[in-house]
């Protein structure tokens, strides 16, 4: 007898984060997290699998998260991230023929990425130093302070990010690690952080993305240096954001992923000459780049592989250099998480709504395909589910029809009309992503006779850049008529009943606020750290200030007369449909005022029943990313409160 999903079937699920190759070897090394439950925490651990077949042999045991494996040149000597020892991220280093793992870096503030140098006799990171805000970015001024609760002087944007808080106390710049002696020695200095960069095959010279000086330092461009860190030099100007640079193995190229307007999440593939700095699209500008650290050169850098977003999923590609030519390499009505890839094999984790995180691999040409893990056995004595990208012809918002697809997740053999949940991506350029630990309820209300679907409406990403602009400052107005549409096709195929709720996250937080103060169409809902008053969003958001601009199609400009139609706030109080408000109250991406302005607005409106849930503690990324009881409350939450206002025959609300 199969068991229905639960919302605590989020502590048996394992997933695989990152992923390692080592070229000449059929072996991978895996990131897998799980879940601590007593102590509510995440535990990561290394693993290796190969592609041959073998056993996995588990690397590391922890405690703590392991992550950033990365391999010496010679394949000897295993480099990675762990935190555990006082909680702070260093490097180690593994023998390959085992024994304890040792620590090489003691940096005060942690390290967040590494690389080996090709001699495989130092190790290059990236990490923290501390400086004093007053000092402005100017050398010479007052030391870092160490005291915690002081003042936070913000004199440039932006001083604060999600997920970390203030800013301004600190710096990240790039260090050089002896591996034999542990000697550091600091390669870039000055008031500007470095987030990503890569070695040269030769070893003579870095190519790192930086923030810039000044005002408005959310600005990324490339830069050069020799591997001691001296000769720095700016590759990049027509480029707001660079991120992730890889050099091709004869270093004639520098590939990156970036955009040309500020704000803009659709990142391309772009190549630059390091002699000349001039810099091209590869491909066409619709070819949107879903992981920027999948890019991989080829041994003789004539093309190079990533992941791209195409029609709602993901897929490996090949591309030419400098021709841009594309080949699809994997394919398939699915999505991936982590990708690595070593010029002879691909190896990808895999997630679709039936099927837990799991690891795959196949040959460079994208074939011989072979799962590798069995990371989540349970899974299987689990209700069965089954999935579809559907089509839909809606409302264009021109006087004419599309057709867009959305996926409908239902239970397996169930017949006729069922409850439906239309749960809102956010972005909005982005798409529905597919991974069970932020739907935990998709499985859950399906299991009890609910459907699900997740569309990708007009503004998603993955189907062009036309599709996905046509939003910019039609907020609500273009995207809610093709829900609407949607839900209603679904409901002449028999497919839906009347028993309808919506929910979202972010921008699918701000779209099913909006839904409420439109249409009463839906029998309750969940917002979720919404964006619910675009004006004040503008100034409290870590990233408002460059984004709402381009998504007001107003840029460089902020039009506060449009933002403020466009908000649902200005909408809310005509609501009449039950609503649930769930909120980080640490989150600086969408802030608790916006949670916390909808909410009061609409309580102090009538007698429409509305609750808020405020999570201490927790950023934007609550949902997926939180502490695993903050998830486990909030998908309980939002089950419980969908079914005690739709009244859905299996199930019913649970007493909390």
């Amino acid at each position: 007898m199969k068991k229905q999903f639960s919302v605590e079937d989020l502590y048996l699920h394992r997933k695989v984060t990152e992923l390692a190759c080592r070229p000449g070897d059929t072996r991978i090394t895996a990131v897998v997290r799980s879940v601590d439950r007593d102590d509510d925490k995440y535990v990561s651990c290394l693993w290796d699998h190969d592609l041959n077949g073998a056993r996995p042999v588990q690397l590391t045991r922890g405690p703590g998260q392991d992550s950033s494996p990365c391999w010496s040149p010679d394949g000897s000597e295993l480099a990675f991230v762990s935190d555990r020892n006082a909680g702070v991220p260093q490097v180690f280093v593994l023998p390959r023929s085992g024994g304890e793992a040792r620590q090489l870096t003691n940096f005060a503030r942690g390290v967040t990425a590494l690389k080996w140098h090709p001699s495989g006799q130092q190790v290059y990171v990236i990490a923290s130093v501390g400086v004093h805000p007053d000092s402005r970015g100017k050398p010479g001024g007052k030391e870092a302070d160490s005291k915690q609760g002081g003042p936070e002087l913000a004199w440039r944007l932006p001083y604060k990010a999600d997920g970390v808080g203030y800013l301004l106390g600190r710096q990240i710049h790039l260090f050089q690690v002896d591996v034999g002696s542990g000697e550091v020695n600091q390669l870039t200095k000055g008031p500007f952080d470095v987030q990503a960069f890569d070695i040269s095959r030769n070893g003579k010279r870095i190519a790192y993305a930086r923030t810039r000086e000044g005002r408005f330092a959310h600005l990324t461009d490339l830069w050069l240096c020799d591997h001691a860190g001296n000769n720095a030099q700016q590759l990049t100007r027509q480029n707001p954001i660079v991120m992730a640079p890889h050099w091709s193995p004869d270093a004639h190229w520098i590939a990156f992923t970036g955009n040309e307007k500020e704000g803009d999440s659709q990142v391309n593939l772009w190549l630059v000459d390091p002699e000349t700095g001039k810099g091209m699209v590869l491909g066409s500008d619709d070819h949107e780049v879903a992981d920027a650290e999948s890019v991989t050169w080829s041994r003789d850098s004539r093309s190079l592989t990533c992941v791209l977003a195409r029609r709602g999923c993901h897929e490996i590609v090949s591309v030419s250099v400098p021709d841009g030519e594309l080949r699809s390499l994997v394919a398939g009505p699915r999505q991936f998480g982590a990708v690595g890839c070593n010029g002879e094999l691909f190896a990808y984790s895999v997630e679709t709504p039936t099927q837990a995180c799991e690891l795959y691999a196949c040959r460079a040409d994208g074939d011989g395909e072979r799962q590798l893990s069995d990371l989540n056995p349970w899974w299987r004595d689990r209700t069965p589910l089954r999935s579809e990208l559907h089509r839909f012809e809606v409302p264009d918002g021109r006087g004419g029809t599309e057709t867009i697809q959305g996926w409908l997740l239902r239970p397996e053999g169930r017949q006729g009309a069922l409850p439906l949940l239309n749960d809102v991506h956010g972005g909005p350029a982005s798409m529905a992503l597919l991974d069970f630990d932020t739907n935990v309820f998709w499985q859950v209300l399906c299991s009890r006779g609910w459907s699900v679907l997740a569309l990708n409406a007009v503004g998603s990403g993955s189907y062009g850049r036309a599709f996905c602009t046509r939003l910019s400052g039609h907020w609500g107005e273009l995207d809610l008529p093709q829900h609407v549409a949607a839900i209603e096709q679904l409901q002449r195929e028999g497919l839906a009943s009347d028993k309808v709720a919506i929910s979202g996250k972010s921008y699918g937080g701000y779209l099913s606020a909006w839904a409420i103060g439109h249409t009463e169409m839906f029998k309750a809902a969940v917002v979720m750290a919404p964006v619910g008053n675009i004006e004040t969003h503008y100034g409290t958001s870590d990233g408002g200030y460059y984004a709402d601009p381009l998504y007001m199609r107003t840029a460089p400009d902020f039009d506060r007369k449009l933002a403020r139609a466009l908000s649902p706030l200005q909408h809310v109080e005509r609501a009449r449909t039950p609503t649930l408000f769930l909120q980080g109250k640490d989150d600086e991406r969408c802030p608790k005022c916006q949670s916390e302005e909808l909410f009061v607005s609409l309580m102090r409106a009538g007698d429409t029943p509305a609750e808020m849930v405020l999570y201490p503690g927790e950023s934007h990324g609550f949902l997926g990313e939180g502490a695993p009881a903050c998830r486990e409350d909030a998908a309980g939450r939002i089950v419980d409160w969908l079914e005690q206002w739709c009244h859905a025959p299996e199930g019913g609300a649970q007493d909390r």
